[in-house]
């Protein structure tokens, strides 16, 4: 299968880049030619084409530069005639904005899909705005996503693929881990970007309500203020520590280059984002046998089977979170039991290969419709 990805992001910071990194770690293996074109340059564009994928940049700049966005979709407009991908692939609501105009251009509007990365809500003008530009079918991450971007005018055709990760490598017993943290209290880790929408706040206050139910743990918050996207919360983090009088009882990280290291050091990985599109590091953390706190809504209620793989919040409220983690703090024994069924549930069913699997198999069903449809004599778009 030939395809042409469009990405806005030249870093991988997050689960979107972690997915797409899924998708191409072994895609080349199994028979599949991935192309990618970035809209900015950065350390991720660089490093897929060392690793020898080709790779294009193109500058597209802000959504509102009208002559920067014509002269981006008329780029790849000639990149796809010239390369005649079996499909365009817009990894967000952004790119679809470019590559569904350049495939328009070209006359292979019926070879246009894109990937949907959030829950969207009904307001939003970008998820609105690509959902009217044609698409042969728009890929989810949760049945929640495709029920949300079904609100949206025109239906399309939806098709669903939970995230996957790969199997980490178990780190070597001389190894060092990065972080010096109690041993006689539960360590309790979150790993995001600093947003409030990821609970990093949510989760320091459920610390206090557990420790006046006389429930002592260590918080470790993994993550930095990414692009700047949330500047003033992350700076208000320290703070709210030292207002809540958590001050020796939370670790911040800031941005580290790989989070894995951190979660191993985890007794417990939580999730406090509602909704969650899927929670892919809840993966990384069932991966490395570490029981997972996720909210049960969005896509972590779709994967993760609540009091057995893992804890579910009933919203992610303070006192939800608390509850959540209550059980997971008071018996070392339970953890063990959801970790060791949280990392059975990740390698039968969420490794980055069997998510690949699923993945194509999903594209090669749209490409066979195409192919039915063409060879019955109908008209391509």
């Amino acid at each position: 299968m030939h395809i042409l990805i469009t990405v806005p992001w030249g870093e991988p910071l997050g689960g979107a880049e972690a997915m797409l990194q899924a998708v191409l770690d072994g895609a080349q293996q199994e028979g599949h030619r991935l192309e990618l074109v970035f809209f900015e340059p950065g350390s991720w564009p660089t490093a897929l084409a060392d690793a020898g994928y080709r790779v294009d940049v193109v500058a597209a700049g802000r959504l509102r530069e009208a002559h920067r966005w014509a002269s981006t979709v008329t780029r790849i407009a000639r990149m796809a005639r010239r390369r005649d991908p079996d499909l365009i692939l817009n990894w967000a609501a952004k790119t679809q904005l470019y590559g569904a105009p350049a495939a328009m251009l070209v006359g292979m509007s019926d070879r246009v899909v894109w990937w949907q990365q959030a829950i969207p809500p009904r307001g939003s003008w970008l998820d609105r705005c690509a959902t009217q530009l044609p698409a042969a079918a728009i890929g989810c991450y949760s049945s929640a996503s495709a029920l949300a971007q079904a609100q949206l005018a025109p239906v399309r055709r939806t098709f669903v693929v939970g995230a996957g990760a790969p199997v980490p490598v178990p780190a070597a017993a001389s190894e060092r881990m990065p972080l010096e943290l109690p041993t006689d209290v539960p360590v309790v880790g979150l790993v995001g970007r600093l947003q409030p929408w990821k609970g990093q706040d949510r989760l320091l206050q459920a610390q206090v309500l557990l420790r006046e139910r006389g429930h002592r743990m260590h918080t470790v918050i993994v993550g930095g203020d990414a692009y700047g996207l949330s500047s003033q919360y992350a700076a208000s983090l320290p703070a709210l520590v030292s207002e809540l009088g958590l001050t020796g009882e939370v670790t911040l990280t800031g941005q580290v280059p790989d989070a894995g290291p951190y979660i191993e050091q985890f007794d417990i990985l939580v999730n406090a984002s509602d909704p969650e599109p899927f929670g892919i590091v809840l993966l990384e953390g069932m991966s490395r046998g570490v029981a997972v706190v996720a909210v049960d809504s969005g896509g972590p209620s779709e994967f993760i089977a609540g009091g057995r793989t893992g804890q579910l919040a009933k919203t992610g409220d303070p006192s939800a979170l608390a509850d959540a983690l209550e059980p997971l703090l008071v018996s070392g024994a339970r953890r063990q039991e959801i970790a060791t069924a949280g990392r059975e549930s990740f390698m039968r069913d969420f490794t980055d290969a069997a998510m690949r699997r699923r993945f194509f198999g999903n594209l090669q069903e749209l490409l066979d419709a195409r192919h039915r449809v063409s060879g019955n004599g109908v008209a391509a778009a």
